[in-house]
């Protein structure tokens, strides 16, 4: 009888958000090796396999070694291979881990039932679906800073995406920096400072100067910016943005940011900023900035000829239109 310490035998590791799939790999080698600290990786892909080979892969040690074999790519598996997966898991070897890496997809028949019938088999599924959606992002990184010991309110999340980007990777990295050289309170303040010189730079800082009627610190973020190689998409879409929030916190008038949180589907802090940068504007020079924005989304997108200079032009635009009686 197997030991209830022993690792799962069979794993399926389903998606395409390639830090999560590492990260799933790595578990399982872990997990491997708590029981035999000598256990080996290898990694191969199932279109260069044979199925003699593979067999010979997971076929029990002579020396009762421990093995974790990741099958890679497994979308691409023909039937061959497939079915000897399926005939190996279904009495798998002593001391073998079987790491199967599928994106969920597949062109053969093979390939497309492979989750399914691993699932069937028994096998420990991760699911590694790709991010993409903010709100999925926003959780990663609350995630990534509570597994670092750490906690981040909602305005920090955001600032942190903001410096950082959307790369997880990169994400990661910083949410775990942060947590070791802080007391494990990140903060806005926190996130600024660590990020000295970037997060100044990116299209939120541009948006938030601008809509604020500050026209040199509007100006001076926008060609740290663009010296920088932030694109101009991302700088545009944070001045479409902030022009928006602003125009429809502005729009329901003054009242408690956590009330508005649900008609206006906006997190309280974002509510409660948007209220501070209304003061300075009315509705005549909100839709003159709503015209703004709408005209430059096309023009970054390659309607303008130059793309640095329908930014400058933008920018002066919104902060002029900001105050205006």
């Amino acid at each position: 009888m197997r030991s209830v310490s022993a690792p799962e035998s069979l794993h399926l590791v389903v998606g395409e958000e390639e830090l999560l799939v590492e990260r799933a790999v790595r578990a399982a080698l872990e997990a491997a090796r708590k029981v035999d600290s000598t256990a080996d990786l290898t990694r191969v892909q199932v279109t260069e396999l044979t199925p003699p080979e593979l067999a010979e892969l997971v076929s029990p040690s002579l020396f009762a070694e421990g093995r974790v074999i990741v099958l890679q790519n497994a979308q691409d598996i023909g039937k061959e291979i497939a079915d000897t997966v399926l005939s190996y898991v279904k009495a798998p070897a002593d001391g073998v881990t079987l790491v199967v890496v599928h994106t969920g997809g597949g062109r053969s028949k093979a390939a497309k039932d492979l989750p399914g019938q691993l699932k069937k088999a028994g096998a420990a599924v991760t699911e590694c679906a790709k991010i993409t959606k903010p709100a999925e992002r926003e959780a990663f990184v609350r995630n990534e800073v509570r597994q670092a010991g750490g906690k981040i309110d909602p305005e920090g999340v955001a600032t942190l995406i903001d410096a950082v980007g959307t790369n997880l990777r990169e994400l990661a990295a910083a949410a775990s920096q942060l947590v070791s050289d802080t007391d494990g309170k990140v903060t806005v303040d926190e996130i600024r400072r660590y990020h000295q010189g970037k997060a100044e730079v990116t299209g939120f800082a541009v948006a938030e100067k601008a809509v604020t009627g500050d026209r040199a610190g509007a100006m001076e973020a926008l060609r740290w910016a663009m010296q920088l190689g932030v694109p101009h998409v991302l700088v545009a879409d944070a001045l479409a943005d902030a022009v928006r929030t602003v125009a429809r916190v502005s729009a329901v008038g003054r009242a408690d940011p956590f009330s508005l949180a649900g008609p206006l589907g906006m997190p309280p802090w974002k509510i409660k900023k948007a209220q501070a940068q209304a003061r300075g504007w009315d509705q005549s020079g909100l839709a003159d900035a709503m015209q703004v924005v709408a005209g430059l989304n096309a023009d970054v997108k390659g309607v303008a000829a130059d793309a640095d200079y329908a930014l400058e032009r933008a920018v002066l635009k919104i902060v002029a239109s900001h105050g205006r009686r």
